[in-house]
């Protein structure tokens, strides 16, 4: 299957009839589509296409940017690599062998998800449960695991490439609820997956049930659903079949005392500018519901104080609370996203600068490494051995061990450093975490 790139180009617009704008597109940024989507997923609906997306300026644009795969989001060696392999055969099974192996280059579950966060009920383990810190339990409910868009960034995309051993779901619900009557330290219940919002409201409400029952016996007090719904199809709730169902439901949950958060994903004003969501979004509020959104920190998408500034009020002028900054994961296509911590913190600040008071509510940046989440205070200089030196403060949000949680700490400034494996201690040998961290590890294995 050797082409041209302009009959390389023909072949693929064959293949994407529903994407009428790759007519703007050049041969090289369609084939990018091509090769990269054989390895990351890659999957966009119309109401991006059509609202978000500005195709005469698509090579700069964030939603473009942040739903159409890009070429250097692969290594030159791994592009090549799956360039050729599509070139020169069809077959789905070499397809499947050769993006495998570059998928497990890729860190396709970081922060320990699959060995440190898998919890049990007896001997059975809960393939779809996550429960890494004290109060909090994520479900990954087996139908939610797809999204109505796919983020080119995800640091779930291990999710949705079609290999069972990297995927976090869970089908029935009886083992869950068992674990969180054995577990009354977890008050918060997390949705995730995928996007929980891509389920209909049958199969949903069937995982809200136990939980509305006279007979629940968790300690659960708040339900958070995490979803792209309202950047990426906000008529799931205004004109979908089972829009009211929905939206029914949610009045439901804060009338039974439980509090109800959509942890809302928004990763660029852009996104809230259409009429659908802002309808989406009062519709929601008038549950009782409240909305959180939060984002990472994206290098070529929002790396700049100003969008986040501006994200942040259009949020808290539609009534949503900004929750959190993230620094980018390290796995995917983290060489591509990444922003050093530095500039991170430096983008944070500034943009925090900006608003008033009452959008502070936002944490960041963040990183949810493997001991938990760490917030980049900011870049110091503390003495060390009679000489001033550059440091980086950093803060424990949220730990595997509670007793962790609110440390504040040091490690040695690096200009360089995008993530919480790059950085070294300030003070002795290791971090304050890292000694009890290896026995988890051990322990876990």
């Amino acid at each position: 299957m050797n082409m041209e790139p302009m009959k390389y180009k023909a072949y693929l617009l064959s293949n994407f009839k529903t994407i009428p704008q790759l007519e703007k597109m050049n041969a090289e940024d369609i084939e990018a589509i091509e090769v990269v989507g054989n390895v990351l997923p890659f999957k966009v609906n119309n109401y991006v296409i059509n609202e978000l997306i500005d195709w005469d300026n698509y090579k700069t644009d964030p939603i473009f940017r942040l739903t159409f795969p890009q070429k250097e989001m692969l290594s030159h060696t791994d592009y090549e690599l799956m360039r050729k392999t599509l070139q020169n055969t069809q077959d789905k099974a070499k397809l499947k062998e050769i993006a495998n192996k570059i998928r497990y280059k890729l860190n396709p579950h970081p922060a320990g998800q699959m060995e440190l966060n898998v919890p049990s009920v007896g001997e059975h383990k809960l393939p779809g449960v996550q429960h890494k810190y004290d109060q909090t339990a994520l479900f990954f409910p087996s139908s939610g695991q797809t999204c109505h868009s796919y983020c080119t960034f995800c640091f779930r995309w291990a999710q949705f490439v079609g290999m069972d051993d990297m995927k976090f779901a869970m089908r029935e619900t009886d083992l869950l609820v068992q674990y969180l009557e054995e577990h009354q330290e977890v008050t918060d219940l997390l949705f995730t997956g995928g996007d929980p919002m891509i389920m209909s409201y049958k199969v949903f409400s069937q995982y809200i049930t136990p939980f509305l029952s006279q007979d629940n016996k968790t300690n659960i007090q708040t339900i958070r659903i995490g979803t792209k719904s309202l950047g990426f199809w906000p008529y799931k709730f205004l004109t979908d079949a089972d829009a009211d169902d929905f939206i029914a439901l949610f009045k439901k949950i804060v009338d039974s005392g439980i509090n109800l958060s959509i942890m809302a994903h928004f990763n660029h004003p852009n996104e809230l500018k259409t009429q659908a969501v802002q309808e989406a979004v009062k519709v929601i509020l008038a549950t009782g519901a409240q909305i959180r959104t939060q984002s990472p920190l994206i290098k070529g998408i929002n790396n700049s104080a100003d969008v986040w500034a501006h994200m942040w009020r259009e949020q808290v002028n539609m009534g949503m609370i900004p929750y959190y900054m993230f620094v980018e994961r390290d796995t995917g296509a983290q060489h591509y996203f990444e922003v050093p911590l530095e500039q991170a913190w430096y983008i944070f600040r500034k943009a925090y600068q900006q608003v008033s008071g009452i959008c502070r509510t936002v944490r960041g940046p963040s990183m949810s490494c493997t001991p938990g989440k760490v917030q980049i205070l900011g870049v110091t200089e503390i003495e060390k051995n009679g000489k001033m030196q550059k440091a980086f403060a950093l803060r424990m949000i949220q730990g595997r061990n509670p007793n962790w949680v609110g440390k504040v700490f040091f490690a040695k400034y690096d200009s360089k450093a995008s993530w919480m494996d790059d950085l070294q201690p300030f003070y002795g040998n290791e971090f304050f975490f890292n000694e009890e961290l290896r026995e988890m590890i051990q322990n876990a294995g």
